[in-house]
């Protein structure tokens, strides 16, 4: 199954605010549509994103105007951005040379995650390793299998994973919504952790290793995910485990020098004060939503891309 892709004239995509309850893939004609999904997190992930700007473009049709917005729809995924500057460059050469160049970026996507999940298996040592993430870095955030949990697909399939600790990730339950659906769906076992557990658990000796994904990597290492990413690298540190990030070479943004310069998503406060449409705290209750946080690069133990591994 594909996250995302262009199928006769239109974008399809897999709507994730409708996970686990159901799998619905949605028909995208038209950019306001697009920035709408995006907005609303019917799709999402970083490679995902990059796939889904150029395809936007297409769609866009030469209006400059819906180009623009559809490239500042969420401003900390570097690869939003870098997906539609990279179609929209082919804007000259007419529709079809911005077609073949967002589908060029797809199918560069799928090779991505599969060069990923063989790097990132091929660097962890030892069998029956017990892996912990937060988020969801699979197939789901990507076009196929996905980053993080790319490498954990990899793992399962050569026989070397023991288990998976998904963290829960509030506030939207990405963990616990998607990652759990998508390891399920590979057979893999796993079970569900409270995002205030994991540091815990890292110091219990209970993990090998930490892998993430990455919405922004900065020129010197420092690294922006999903809220909550900060915490379990300041744990791991503690514990001696390795904390790893995967990520595609194109979430390497070399034009913002160090974490301090990335611009961090601040949500509504509805994804705080409810769960799903159900309201947990009182009327009037305010909220702070921070969407990620930033862990520097002094306590990443590698950067595994699908050209190399960086050691930061």
């Amino acid at each position: 199954m594909r996250t995302i892709d262009w199928v006769d004239g239109a974008v399809e995509l897999v709507d994730q605010t409708r996970l686990p309850d159901e799998c619905v893939m949605v028909r995208i004609e038209t950019v306001a549509d697009l920035i709408d999904a995006i907005r609303r997190l019917a799709v999402r992930g970083a490679p995902a994103l990059g796939v889904a700007g150029a395809l936007g473009v297409v769609l866009a049709a030469g209006d400059q105007d819906a180009i623009a917005r559809l490239r500042a729809a969420r401003p900390t995924a570097v690869n939003l951005a870098w997906g539609v500057d990279q179609a929209a460059a082919h804007l000259p050469k007419g529709p079809q040379a911005v077609l073949k160049a967002a589908l060029r970026i797809r199918d560069d996507d799928i090779a991505a995650c599969e060069a990923m999940g063989r790097r990132g298996a091929d660097l962890l040592e030892g069998d029956r390793l017990r892996i912990m993430t937060v988020c969801n870095t699979g197939g789901l955030a990507a076009v196929e299998r996905g980053t993080a949990l790319g490498v954990v697909q990899t793992l399962h399939e050569r026989g070397r994973l023991a288990e998976v600790l998904a963290l829960e990730t509030r506030p939207l339950l990405q963990g616990a919504r998607l990652t759990t659906w998508e390891l399920g769906r590979m057979g893999a076992p796993h079970r569900l952790v409270a995002d205030s557990a994991g540091p815990y658990l890292l110091a219990k000796g209970d993990i090998d290793a930490v892998l993430i994904g990455a919405d922004r990597i900065a020129a010197n290492g420092d690294t922006a995910n999903k809220i909550g990413s900060y915490a379990l690298a300041l744990g791991a540190e503690r514990a001696g485990v390795p904390f790893i990030v995967v990520a595609p070479e194109t979430t390497i943004d070399q034009a913002t020098p160090s974490g301090r310069q990335i611009e961090i998503e601040d949500r509504g406060a509805d994804e705080i004060v409810s769960i799903r449409g159900m309201r947990v705290a009182p009327e009037g209750t305010r909220a702070l939503n921070p969407a990620f946080d930033v862990t520097p690069h002094d306590l990443i133990t590698a950067i595994v891309t699908d050209k190399r591994v960086i050691r930061p």
